[in-house]
């Protein structure tokens, strides 16, 4: 269901972000509408997202791979990516220093989602220009207690009763944030699997604390071996020259169409399709494209066996391939990385986010070496 759902949106937002990038530029009222698209279809991608990951782990399918993760490096991970989301309201956030190492057992994609969610709502829920604060602490020995304070309205006993119950918002459906209910209920769940748990206390008037308990960790031992295999490096690439080929392989007719304009827009790349996994095998051992970008549902093989048969023929197997696929979740993208993709993009499609991965192959190639 994923794919499935995922895709519509891609040619929905794909376009929409065509169109507000066009030239010349749309008017005022045309780029007015082709926002309100872009905000409510990424508005609607979340709630996709969330909703499916919570039937996945309902349904006893999060497969979860736990670890010694730096508690520290998760969480300056995370103060990178909601720090934009503060600044907007002027929210200052304060984070511990973790002078001495500091690992818990988790899931390390699955810990930096439940941090997001609980440094997302402290902020989403704030007061402007408030506070929120992170701090860590060991509790009972073998527990590491991290919890996120803000100084928002804070919610009354009952309300409070009602945490972590799907789809609930608390009161907040009127307000002017968009959600969800589901965010905390994936948390808690994800929490448990990890041999964990998660609360909250709040006061109103005055602020909430929500705290999530992991089992503390030893440091991983470090072995010096690289954790992923790079794409070879031996790259001799041919048929250089000042236009790049870029070969996509896609059987959907818009993304096709989307890849297409996007490609048109440069005028150092021409673009080759297949709609088959067998036929952009074929296609790149005839015409040697400088990149690939391939889906991973193909009526035929998919695109991490079209690239097993790439790399296994020494004329492709330098070719660097970025996915770019409906199959967003944590374990597709983990999976294809180890597959040797160059990148990992997921649809719907991030216009800005694929020009960079494009930019970022071509220099590599430029220079005859291709790492991931």
């Amino acid at each position: 269901m994923s794919h499935e759902l995922r895709s519509p949106l891609n040619a929905i937002l794909g376009f929409a972000q065509l169109m507000a990038s066009d030239a010349p530029p749309p008017t005022p009222s045309q780029q007015a509408s082709i926002d309100q698209i872009l905000k409510a279809g990424w508005h609607l991608l979340e709630l996709i997202n969330e909703v499916l990951d919570l039937a996945k782990i309902e349904a006893g399918q999060a497969a979860l791979s736990p670890e010694p993760v730096s508690l520290a490096e998760a969480l300056r991970e995370c103060h990178s990516m909601v720090e934009q989301q503060a600044l907007k309201r002027g929210i200052r956030m304060r984070f511990p220093l973790l002078d001495v190492p500091c690992f818990v057992r988790a899931d390390r994609t699955r810990l930096k989602q439940i941090l997001l969610n609980l440094l997302s709502n402290a902020i989403k829920y704030n007061r402007d220009q408030g506070t929120v604060e992170v701090q860590c602490s060991v509790t009972g020995g073998d527990r590491i207690h991290i919890s996120v304070r803000d100084t928002g309205a804070g919610l009354a006993p009952e309300r409070l009763a009602q945490l972590f119950q799907p789809f609930n918002r608390l009161g907040q459906e009127a307000g002017p944030e968009e959600g969800t209910g589901i965010g905390l209920v994936v948390a808690k769940r994800l929490a448990e699997l990890m041999g964990g748990t998660i609360g909250a206390e709040s006061t109103a008037g005055v602020g909430s604390v929500f705290w999530v308990e992991l089992v503390a960790a030893r440091p991983p031992e470090m072995t010096g071996e690289s954790v992923e295999p790079a794409v070879p490096a031996n790259a001799q690439l041919e048929n250089r020259s000042s236009v790049h080929t870029l070969l996509y392989v896609e059987d959907n007719p818009a993304n096709l169409k989307l890849l297409e304009q996007l490609i048109a827009r440069r005028a150092d790349m021409r673009l080759l399709t297949a709609v088959t996994g067998a036929l952009g095998v074929e296609l790149a051992r005839v015409s040697l494209p400088e990149v690939i970008v391939m889906d991973i549902h193909l009526p035929d093989i998919n695109g991490v066996e079209a690239l097993r048969l790439l790399r296994e023929n020494p004329r492709t197997a330098h070719i660097p391939v970025i996915a770019l696929s409906a199959n967003a979740m944590p374990r597709d993208i983990e999976k294809g990385i180890k597959a040797g993709f160059f990148r990992y993009l997921t649809k719907p499609i991030k216009l800005n986010e694929f020009m960079e991965a494009l930019s970022a192959v071509l220099e590599l190639t430029g220079k005859g070496t291709v790492q991931r």
